[in-house]
């Protein structure tokens, strides 16, 4: 070995000496304590020898070891005892031992306050084990969060120490500010932060999500979202350490290619919502029912009625039109066989068997018992017979332009009449070239497509907006949410005022991306908002509470099968007689369809009053019906 690659022992100490340093603060507080004894030790050895006493003039106040040791180590301490000393062959080596002390306490008050704080910034960074069970778990961070946590709020009031935990690649403190500042109270329930990716399995340990009654998978708002979802609905699923029993999880997926890749991953234990099928269905139901959205929003949040079950035993062996009046305060809407078959609008016929369950609309879970009492005959003499109208063909205007437009023709495509026909104005890179390939697929719809801007007077006067049946303002979702939702306001304040010149009402849905946004768009008095983060983010609440209920859902917002309907009342019921929902359920009955509410249309603008939407009204409770108001029921069509 050559002379300058040798080892020499002062290379080895420091060596050495750096690797304990690198230990963190207890080494060095270790090291400070040996130095500090060495010269406590040094101090009271050389006191001795030199036979040094607290008293000059007294031979008998000579320092021993012991009290030379003490009396070093309280100078180390603490400088101010050195103004005692007396005679220079004491102060001399108490100097000493002072201004090596002084040095020492220093050095060890910034050891201790340096070790804090890193031991404070490692806590609120958010890495200490979560340590809760039975709580909600929320991976991954988006503008719906705030939605959820609403929804779970009000959820939980009714249950016992709630929790929902949340882990997030962000700043612990930056998530529990901005929650702070949008809910400044969440009554019972404690929210709990944590910093981390979900993907890393030693963070996934942090919130303990095999301990957690559900789970709620957020999409980031990055590229390529659905594989850091997948990957994350893996990390629980296929966790080395994962419970025995089921996972309930809860995600949310944005493309339609990749439904069949996550459900592999998830099996029965994963539940995946597919945002954009799901707003272009609602919006396509939507804008051909005036109300729609309000009474899907009724049945998505939890503050107002809600889709619950119960078990169908006491009502076994009934038919479902039987049953439909055995709850005084809750609507009846279906039942779920115990193969998990669940039947929505099933023929009045049908038996309840004693292992169903009852799919019924209720205020909460609690207030779903039966009325214990026999229900009271409907007044058949209010019941009409009228014959549902024939469909005709409809014309439907789209302003806008984004990914879902595709989708929400095409579901339009299953609903309206053969002959229709729907004109979309937009601007937009590649969208005429597809739509127009769309427009060779569909059945019952002509499609036509023109480059317009949608903020232009002159072009909505040219495209003649008063003669279309329906019209959807989609949002141009590829600029930010706020220059969105600016165009989109202005397309509806020109609407507004084109149908007040032509003293014409407009069946406007428009889809708005900031909820914020949605009072400023009532202005417009358009008759329905579809809010895109908050409709999926209330669905992905729902199915983390319950994800029976994604059955359910599936066929409300599904052409196959029994949707929601708002109906001409007049269709039902005598207008001016007062009746009762039981006379309603059995008009509905009938037609072998059944009712959930109703809408007074003299409220319809009035959003303090749901816009005249009454979902679960109570049963006994009397009500006159003008002829312009609605019943609203579930239907094959």
């Amino acid at each position: 070995m050559s002379a300058h690659q040798q080892v020499t022992w002062r290379d080895r100490l420091r060596y050495r000496f750096e690797n304990t340093l690198s230990k963190g603060p207890i080494a060095i507080i270790g090291w400070l304590a040996l130095i500090s004894a060495a010269i406590v030790i040094v101090a009271a050895v050389t006191l001795t020898a030199l036979g040094v006493g607290t008293d000059p003039s007294d031979p008998a106040s000579h320092l021993d070891i012991i009290e030379g040791g003490w009396q070093s180590l309280m100078r180390t301490l603490d400088a101010g005892n050195l103004a005692g000393d007396e005679g220079w062959p004491l102060r001399i080596p108490m100097l000493l031992v002072t201004v090596g002390g002084i040095f020492i306490v220093s050095m060890l008050i910034g050891t201790i306050t340096s070790g804090l704080e890193s031991r404070l910034e490692e806590m609120r960074k958010g890495r200490s084990r979560v340590i809760e069970k039975n709580h909600t778990l929320i991976l991954g961070w988006s503008s719906k969060v705030f939605s959820i946590i609403g929804e779970l709020i009000i959820a939980n009031e009714n249950q016992k120490n709630p929790r929902i935990v949340i882990l997030a690649d962000r700043d612990k403190v930056e998530m529990e500010d901005d929650i702070r500042a949008k809910f400044p109270d969440t009554k019972n329930t404690r929210v709990i932060c944590r910093s981390g990716d979900p993907l890393d399995l030693d963070d996934l340990a942090v919130v303990d999500p095999h301990a957690a009654r559900s789970i709620i998978v957020l999409a980031p708002e990055t590229d390529k979202p659905d594989i850091h979802v997948i990957k994350s609905v893996l990390a629980v699923t296929n966790n080395p350490d994962r419970r025995e029993g089921a996972y309930h999880i809860v995600a949310e997926i944005r493309e339609d290619r990749n439904l069949e890749a996550a459900a592999l991953v998830g099996g029965d234990e994963a539940v995946f919502i597919q945002g954009d099928d799901l707003i272009a269905r609602v919006t396509a139901q939507t804008c051909r029912q005036s109300g729609l959205s309000v009474v899907y929003t009724e049945l998505l949040d939890f503050d107002g009625a809600e889709i619950y079950f119960t078990d169908a035993a006491p009502l076994a062996g009934r038919t479902f039109r039987q049953a439909l009046v055995a709850f005084e305060d809750s609507a009846l809407i279906g039942l779920m066989r115990a193969d998990g078959e669940v039947l929505i609008n099933p023929p009045m016929t049908t038996r309840v068997a004693s292992g169903d369950q009852l799919i019924a609309i209720s205020e909460d879970d609690d207030t779903l018992v039966l009325s214990g009492k026999a229900a009271p005959e409907p007044d058949l003499s209010a019941v009409t017979h009228r014959d549902k109208a024939e469909a005709r063909p409809e014309r439907t205007l789209i302003l806008g332009y984004n990914g879902k437009t595709e989708a929400v023709i095409r579901e339009l495509d299953n609903y309206v009449a053969p002959g229709s026909e729907v004109i979309v104005i937009c601007r937009g890179e590649g969208a005429r070239d597809s739509l127009q390939t769309l427009s060779k697929r569909l059945v019952r719809q002509r499609l036509r497509a023109a480059d317009g801007d949608i903020t232009s007077r002159g072009i909505l006067d040219a495209v003649k907006v008063t003669e279309f049946d329906h019209i959807i303002v989609m949002s141009y979702t590829h600029l930010p949410i706020q220059e969105a939702d600016a165009q989109t306001l202005i397309c509806l304040l020109h609407l507004r005022n084109i149908a007040e010149a032509a003293d014409k009402d407009l069946s406007i849905v428009s889809e708005m991306m900031d909820l914020r946004n949605r009072a400023l768009a009532q202005v417009a008095r358009a008759d329905d908002f579809i809010v895109s983060d908050k409709l999926v983010s209330l669905m992905l609440s729902q199915l983390s509470e319950n994800k029976h209920l994604d059955r359910v859902f599936r066929q409300l917002f599904s052409a196959e099968g029994s949707e929601v309907y708002i109906r001409p009342i007049t269709d039902y019921v005598k207008p001016g007689v007062p009746v009762d929902f039981y006379t309603l359920i059995e008009a509905a009955a009938q037609r072998g369809e059944t009712a959930i509410g109703y809408r007074q249309i003299e409220f319809s603008g009035d959003p303090t009053k749901g816009f005249g939407v009454k979902v679960n009204p109570n049963k006994a409770e009397k009500i006159v019906f003008d002829q312009s108001d609605r019943i609203i029921v579930l239907a094959e069509d």
